[in-house]
């Protein structure tokens, strides 16, 4: 009887032989490579192969696999215990933290994940305000909770559309879409809906691969907000201490009346948060009529790697260095494509970049869609066979940690001109 590969055994048991879609590499074609640990800037296969890791646990490894503080910390709090189901000293230390350095935070609750707290934003949005409709950017994911999950529209005036069997019309008919970028067709929808509750969206868009919010459009929002007494949420769940010790609100100069967080602010292990200002968050129950729980929210394990992150990271010279890495990259990525006159736009901010293979301007969803995906598969599948992992998937962004060095970067940078070389041939043929 043959023996079965990995991807065969799990699809027998898992859907599609993975616990997150992206992860089967239907994005890029063939097999996904199963890890077997992580050190540093390094993946290490099942089968004993090396990869420098771009993925980074798609953010919060930003000091690196394996950081010997965080293991420290989470091992000290495990021989404490794994779930309490009462309050911690920790979990306020962790809040205090997160607090101090997010400007647009007063109170902060802490739960699971990132589905959870953006979910969570919401109720409160539309307790706060009694409406029920909100904003969704077209390309900004917000976790698969079902008012979320509904398909790209048309322009500012497409009601969302479930996106994913399993979700009822009836609970997306509250949301609208609009264009990433496009300040008028959210002007537009306010003209025509009176009863907007809240603007949701990334202000840094991580989920369409990386695209930056053009000049004003974020600035635009927070007053069309404040005009129209909605919310302005902001889905830092990925930008949130990965492009700044503030997030993206620090760099970007606009500040939300909500912000949701997770990944690396559980240090690599299950968290998030949402917060914002204190008569919103106070909202909240225990201490108002606003239900959310959750038994394992401030879980011990998760906020002593948290803090642990959180304070290597504090008052460091990390985004320093982060901003150093991410530029060589980019410059490296860009002059390949120059010298092999392949189309190549490549947005970074900070530590987290997104290539698109195209000769045209990215702003939104639209224009990830028209680049050139064949091309990214099999650029992608070189540099795996070069022993670099990305992401896999044009809509994903590629992660840099502090573990990346000189020689990380040097090595992904010429297996990415070898691939670009390839690409020539290709064409050629």
């Amino acid at each position: 009887m043959a023996t079965l590969n990995h991807l065969e055994r799990a699809s027998r048991v898992l859907p599609g032989g993975v616990n997150s879609p992206v992860r089967a590499f239907r994005g890029v074609g063939g097999d996904p490579v199963f890890v077997r640990a992580a050190e540093g800037p390094w993946l290490i296969a099942e089968d004993g192969r090396r990869y420098i890791d771009y993925i980074g646990g798609y953010g919060p490894h930003i000091l690196g696999h394996g950081y010997s503080e965080i293991a420290a910390a989470v091992s000290e709090a495990l021989s404490r215990g794994t779930a309490f189901g009462a309050p911690t000293v920790a979990e306020i230390e962790l809040a205090e933290l997160v607090i101090d350095a997010i400007p647009s935070l007063e109170m902060v609750r802490l739960v699971n994940s990132g589905t959870e707290a953006t979910m969570s934003a919401l109720r409160v949005a539309r307790a706060a305000t009694g409406r029920d409709r909100f904003v969704k950017f077209e390309g900004c994911y917000h976790g698969h909770a079902d008012p979320f999950l509904v398909a790209a529209g048309s322009g500012a005036a497409t009601l969302g559309v479930p996106s994913s069997p399993g979700v009822p019309e009836a609970v997306t008919a509250d949301t609208l879409l609009a264009p990433f970028n496009d300040l008028a067709a959210v002007q537009e929808l306010f003209a025509r809906h009176a009863d907007i509750a809240a603007v949701f969206l990334e202000p840094i868009a991580g989920n369409m691969g990386l695209v930056l919010p053009q000049p004003g459009f974020l600035e635009g929002l927070r007053e069309l907000c404040d005009r129209h007494g909605a919310l302005l949420i902001f889905d830092e769940v990925m930008t949130g201490f990965r492009v700044a010790w503030g997030g993206a609100q620090e760099i970007l100069g606009v500040l939300p009346d909500l912000t949701t967080f997770g990944k690396v602010i559980g240090g690599g292990l299950p968290t998030g948060a949402y917060g914002g200002r204190r008569d919103l968050m106070s909202m909240v129950a225990p201490a108002g009529p606003v239900y959310q729980a959750g038994t394992l929210s401030g879980n011990p394990l998760a906020v002593a790697a948290g803090l642990a992150a959180l304070r290597q990271l504090d008052g460091s010279d990390a985004y320093e260095r982060l901003e150093a890495s991410g530029g060589s990259l980019q410059r490296g990525f860009e002059a390949a494509a120059q010298h092999h006159a392949i189309p190549l736009q490549v947005h970074r901010q900070g530590s987290m970049l997104g290539l698109f293979f195209t000769a045209d301007e990215v702003h939104r969803v639209e224009d990830v869609d028209a680049s050139d995906h064949d091309r990214f598969g099999r650029v992608f599948h070189h540099l795996l066979a070069a022993g670099v992992h990305l992401p896999p998937s044009p809509y994903e962004c590629l992660f840099i940690s502090l573990a990346h060095g000189e020689a990380e970067i040097a090595q992904t940078v010429e297996s990415f001109d070898r691939a670009l070389a390839a690409e020539k041939d290709h064409r050629k043929s």
